[in-house]
Parts: C-alpha cells; structure tokens; sequence
C-alpha cells in the first residue's frame, strides 16, 4: 500500500501486479469474461494432474530413501513443494513491485490454509481419516510462535537484517525438531501419557502405526528396505478403484506404471482424459515421471520440475482469477482474502484432498499446518536477502495495518483447528469439514468487513479511484 500526503492509505489494484490482459475492459463485459473461467476451471485441472501423476509421487519416494514419517513428510517435502506459489509471490513482493502483496495473500491464505484446506480434506473424502497427537500439536506450536514472530516483526512497519535472520533461525530450529521426531515422540508420550488420553491412545496405536522406513532397524544405519508400498503414504488399504485419484499400479512393483497416455475405463474419465490430453503430453515431454522404473532414480528432479510447474500454473490462475474479479467489480481488499488467498493454496488444497482421501490425516494435516509454517519462511528468505546482501543501508518498510487483527485471526483458527480436532475424536469426517468450512465463512465475512471498513476504522481504498 502506499500513502498518499494527507496520511490516508490507498492500495495499490492487484491487477497492476500482472500483465494486461488479452481482453479490454468493455470486451470483458460483453462475455470475454467467460475465456477466463474457462482458462481458471482448466488451470485447477492441471495442478490436479501435476500433483496426482509426478509431485505426490516423488515425494512418496523421497519419503521413503530418506526415512520420514508420513506426518514430517507432510511438514517439509510436501509443504515446500505446494507452497512454491507463495515463495514466488514473496519474492516478487520484494523485489519487483516493492508493495506489500507477499504480507497480504501469505497472511490472507493462511486462513484459507487452516480451515478451507481441513473443510475440503473432510468433506471430499469419502474416507474418514486418524489422526494422531503429537504431530498437530508440534505443527500448531511451531506456527504460532512463527506468527508471533512475524507479528512482533511488523509491528513498527520496518523490519530489520536481524528481525528476518531470526525468521529463518526459527525455521531451522522446527527442522532440527522435525529431524528428531520420533524421539521427543516415544519421550512426550512416556511422560504425559498417565494425563492425556489420546497420548495413551496414540501410544497403544504406536506399535501399528510405526514411521515409514529405516527406524525399524535397531543397529546399522539407515537403509532402504522396504518396498514403495509399505512407505504408508499411499497404502492401498481399501479398494480405492472407484477415485479418480488413485495411483494405479503401485503395489506392482514387477511391472512397470502404465503409461499417461492410457485411456480410463469410465466414460466421465475419459472426456476429462480427452479434455486434459495437452496438459498431459507437455508435462510428460518435461517432467520424468518417477513411477516408471526407467525415471525412478531421478525423483528429486520430478519433484523440484513438478513445483516449478505448479508455482507457474498458480500464478495463471491468480492472474485470470484477479482479472475476472476486477471485471466483476469485487472490491480489491475483498479479492486478497478470498479469491487470491484461495488461488494460490490451491496446490496445497489439491494434494492434501488427495492423501486424506487415502486415509492419510496425519499427512494431509501436516501439510495445511506446516505449509503455512514455511509460507512464514517465505516472508523472511526475501526480506533477509534484501536487508543484508541488497539495500543494508536501512530496514524495509512495510504497511502493518490491519495485520495485528489478522494475526489475532490466525492464532484463534490454530487454537479452534486443534481443539475441533480434538473434540472430534482425532479423526478428519465430514463433520469436522462442515464445522471448518462454517468457522471460514465466519472469519471471511469478518475480515471483508474489516476491510471494508464497515468494522473498525481501517477505509482503504484502491488508488486512484
């Protein structure tokens, strides 16, 4: 936002973040808007294919060769990976249109991320998903501490070398924590089970529910054993046939993964086969595709191609969707927190609806929580970059209005996430989806009015107008 010289604050449209469009105003109206929802509906199809055919399946191995548990594969690898979208917005932020784009979507999604993503996790799966303790309480500490930080950060509007090293040390420190799980696990249940029920539950669900590779072993180092199925991340414990997003062909491992290019039995299937046929050719001529044993050795460069595409398909998608809202005449303050917030968690909404829909919840949860962990990341990577390597002369000025009833926001859907969580028995169902997408729709209203300035006393208006 910038200030104009009587002191009132104007921002700037969100449209002028991107290029013209390949319509004017007056042509939009009159039905080239239609173009856009066309090019938006089939934007949410790619990253639904980026994601099913190569990201969740190099991470699945990644998970594997480097032993992690599904819940610290969900908090690292997969939150990175879909969260790309935001590091992008961050950056350009910073360094190209110097407003405060990176604070108002990272802040806006993260909302979305914590009760749109756990609203569609329950109602669009058709499994009902366990959870377990210690991991959503280890992600929901780690990102309130990381709002807190960002907060105390902004609040004088200036943010300093050190403020943004202290962002990133607060990251290294969730890493070494998430690098250690499985002990301070087998430590926190041992000492708290006698008080906490669902730690005893957890502990008796412990012998079952072991981490995925390579801890089993007592001596010798960590070694890859196991075959890709008993990685736990897509197990097939039920007869998943009937879901489009099924991974078909991963529990044999002696035939190779048939090709992209094979037709679907059922009829729906088949137009959208039909209809995505460019998607899936252009992202099978730049993307190896891991599943094939040809490409398997090469999953770390499915899974960096696979989010650069994501990042590039999201920032279409935000494009088209800024421009049909504009077209639309929705207020600018109203775009950032829904249509924008919700445009660039969409890698994020689509893998996790896929891994619950395999009964992964520890995953899926994970991966809302700790996505929006390292979306705080993203603030400080560019903000560091700048303040000690670029411009060290003085701090980066940003707008912190509004923010301190963001963040508020932030930290009572923690809290509400942990606690719904909780009284619902540990488990993600439809139930819980309802209660999260009610609980949205409430905080989304409040914050449209907020900026509307029909609550509080916050007029912001878009300048120029």
């Amino acid at each position: 936002p910038q200030f104009s010289a009587n002191g009132t604050g104007c921002v700037l449209s969100s449209s002028s973040e991107f290029p013209e469009g390949f319509f004017t105003p007056q042509e939009r109206k009159d039905g080239g808007i239609v173009i856009y929802f066309i090019i938006i509906l089939y934007m949410f199809l790619a990253v639904s294919i980026v994601c099913d055919d190569y990201f969740l399946p190099s991470l699945e191995i990644i998970s594997e060769c480097l032993g992690l548990s599904q819940d610290v594969a969900g908090a690292t690898f997969m939150a990175a990976g879909s969260s790309a979208p935001e590091l992008v917005t961050a950056f350009l932020g910073v360094f190209v249109t110097k407003g405060d784009i990176g604070v108002s979507t990272i802040l806006g999604s993260a909302i979305y991320n914590l009760l749109g993503i756990s609203a569609a996790c329950g109602l669009f799966s058709s499994v009902v998903s366990k959870l377990s303790c210690w991991p959503l309480f280890r992600d929901c500490l780690a990102y309130t501490i990381s709002v807190a930080a960002v907060l105390a950060m902004i609040s004088d509007n200036r943010i300093y070398w050190y403020e943004s090293a202290s962002l990133l040390l607060t990251y290294g420190c969730y890493i070494l924590v998430l690098c250690f799980d499985i002990k301070i696990n087998q430590y926190l249940m041992k000492k708290f089970s006698p008080c906490c029920t669902c730690f005893t539950k957890a502990m008796e669900e412990n012998a079952e529910q072991q981490p995925l590779v390579g801890w089993r072993e007592e001596s010798g180092p960590l070694i890859c054993q196991q075959s890709r199925t008993d990685s736990g991340i897509f197990q097939d414990e039920l007869d998943y046939s009937q879901l489009s997003t099924s991974l078909p062909g991963l529990d044999e491992i002696s035939e190779d993964h048939p090709s992209v290019f094979t037709m679907p039995e059922a009829d729906m299937k088949r137009i959208l086969w039909v209809l995505s046929l460019p998607i899936i050719t252009l992202l099978y001529l730049t993307i190896p595709d891991c599943r094939r044993q040809f490409w398997r050795n090469w999953f770390m460069v499915t899974f960096l191609i696979s989010a650069a595409w994501i990042s590039a398909i999201t920032y279409v998608l935000v494009w088209m969707i800024t421009i049909a809202g504009e077209t639309l005449g929705i207020p600018e303050s109203v775009m950032g927190l829904t249509l924008l917030a919700a445009g660039t968690s969409v890698p994020d909404t689509v893998a996790s609806v896929l891994v619950a829909r395999k009964g992964n919840g520890d995953m899926a949860m994970s991966n809302i929580v700790g996505s929006n962990v390292f979306d705080m990341l993203c603030l400080g990577i560019p903000w560091f970059i700048k303040t000690a390597f670029i411009n060290t002369s003085g701090p980066i000025e940003v707008n912190s209005s509004g923010l301190t009833y963001t963040a508020i926001s932030l930290i009572c859907s923690v809290v509400f996430i942990f606690l719904a969580v909780h009284l619902n028995g540990w488990k993600i169902d439809k139930k819980l989806g309802a209660i999260c997408l009610v609980l949205y729709l409430v905080f989304t209203i409040l914050s449209i009015l907020y900026e509307l300035g029909i609550i509080g006393n916050n007029p912001t208006r878009v300048c120029g107008n």
